[in-house]
């Protein structure tokens, strides 16, 4: 990818975060990438296509890969606080608004499977680790999928009210909320 296309991605997809698709227009794409609006017709056929070209990075997807959740120590409660730790410090309030902007209704079918990656990244990682446990011996043989899922919305729900609301529906800081919802999910799967 060349720089100026790079720059007309980067634009559109902080457009997206700030104001949605649907209000965004190629005018104003090519404005804030420092381009002329011809120069961003010859690299792209339609502000569908910049942002779809966008959201297929890794780097406007958080950067939440399968590596982030491969530093284990084998020490339950430590290891489930960095799944959650490493999700709560990628995804910003400036991606979960960036998330909120791909659903638009005029993309959503095309942006939706990439949106899903990041997910299903943390489940697909986190699943894959608490059966490594169970065939450890360390922990109980359980539906680790559902636990999965449980503990990825209770990341996900606490990520995306602080984005929305910062601390005006909860003082609970984020180090207080790890550890304690840790401490609670490690309850029930010892059980």
């Amino acid at each position: 990818m060349d720089e100026t296309s790079q720059k007309i991605i980067d634009a559109a997809m902080a457009l997206v975060r700030d104001q949605g698709y649907a209000a965004m227009t190629t005018k104003e794409i090519a404005r804030t990438a420092g381009v002329n609006e011809c120069t961003l017709f010859r690299k792209f056929k339609s502000k569908k296509d910049i942002v779809l070209q966008g959201v297929s990075q890794a780097g406007w997807r958080a950067g939440i890969a399968p590596e982030v959740f491969q530093n284990v120590t084998w020490s339950l409660q430590t290891d489930l606080e960095m799944f959650m730790r490493a999700y709560m410090e990628r995804m910003t309030p400036d991606f979960v608004n960036l998330s909120i902007g791909l659903r638009a209704p005029q993309i959503y079918t095309d942006t939706a499977p990439l949106i899903r990656e990041v997910p299903r990244t943390f489940l697909s990682a986190l699943t894959g680790y608490l059966n490594a446990m169970a065939e450890k011996g360390a922990i109980p043989q359980a539906d680790f999928d559902t636990l999965a899922l449980m503990f990825f919305a209770s990341t996900f729900g606490y990520t995306f009210l602080r984005a929305s609301f910062q601390d005006t529906l909860s003082t609970v800081d984020a180090d207080t909320y790890i550890a304690n919802q840790v401490a609670l999910f490690v309850l029930k799967l010892n059980g």
